[in-house]
């Protein structure tokens, strides 16, 4: 297994085991805790366990080698996780939201002063989850990754939503028990927001969107630091997986022979493959000046 895909599975594993305690934590406090808020959060939870589990496939299914019917690679599989992920989030919100509405026409008990306490300790720890995950997807180029550190964002945020809720319901008391329902109902409409955030890049990322400037430019340099490249053309850029595949113009000296040409290509296509380790396929088109 390559590093970044280790790196990308352990940050995975992180998510489905942290989820799985607060999932049970949250359940537990919402129900003897009077919130739904806290239930809510919960829903989510156990929402993301599932989605994680899809990442964790994702990973570890892009980065099987290529082979005669997938010659580059099986990395488009992990935007399409992301997809599915995308769809575990909007079930939960649209869940929340219902419930949240019937909640709020039914009257109910205040919620317990003590969920605050927990919702404190599940604000920082989410945080940090997110922190955590999005660093490593950033380190594996890991589209599906990125997605799983945003329903940590999603949680904290909706954690932050049922505190302000709770809070507002105790220190306003009888009549504003629906405060703790509002708050699950602004959570919801978070979430929502959150997935369109997931979705988009995912999006661009299968559609081939040239998204990769700061990339671009750094082969350019790299390229004409080799000898015999003169300059560089056209460099289209797309993403699969962890990895970037690379169609590059490169100008050469057009009195040259066919031979020399061909050596210069692939002394440029091992020197950018030596500098950029995330780069998969690089395909050189020599132009003569």
């Amino acid at each position: 297994m390559k590093t970044s895909e280790q790196t990308a599975v352990k940050a995975t594993y992180f998510s489905i085991v942290g989820n799985t305690c607060l999932a049970i934590i949250k359940g537990i406090a919402g129900v003897f805790g009077n919130s739904y808020a806290l239930i809510a959060d919960a829903i989510e939870s156990t929402t993301d366990i599932f989605s994680s589990c899809l990442v964790l496939f994702g990973i570890k299914y892009s980065n099987r080698p290529a082979d005669a019917n997938h010659p580059y690679g099986h990395g488009r599989v992990e935007p399409l996780i992301t997809f599915l992920v995308v769809g575990f989030l909007i079930t939960s919100a649209s869940i929340i939201a219902y419930e949240s509405v019937i909640n709020i026409r039914t009257p109910h008990e205040l919620p317990k002063p003590w969920t605050l306490i927990v919702l404190g300790a599940i604000i920082i720890w989410k945080e940090f989850s997110f922190r955590l995950v999005m660093k490593r997807g950033i380190q594996t180029n890991s589209s599906s990754l990125k997605a799983d550190a945003w329903h940590h964002r999603s949680d904290a945020i909706t954690s932050v939503a049922a505190f302000i809720g709770i809070s507002i319901a105790l220190f306003l008391g009888k009549g504003y028990e629906s405060a703790d329902d509002w708050a699950a109902l602004f959570a919801s409409a978070f979430i929502l927001y959150n997935s369109y955030l997931i979705f988009r890049p995912a999006l661009g990322e299968i559609m081939d969107e040239h998204l990769y400037e700061d990339l671009e430019a750094e082969i350019r340099k790299i390229a004409v630091s080799v000898d015999g490249v003169i300059d560089t053309e056209k460099c289209f850029i797309r993403k699969s997986g962890m990895k970037f595949h690379v169609d590059l113009h490169a100008v050469v000296d057009g009195t040259i022979s066919v031979k020399e040409g061909h050596d210069i290509s692939h002394l440029l296509k091992d020197t950018l493959r030596e500098n950029i380790v995330d780069l998969g396929h690089v395909l050189i088109h020599i132009e003569p000046n």
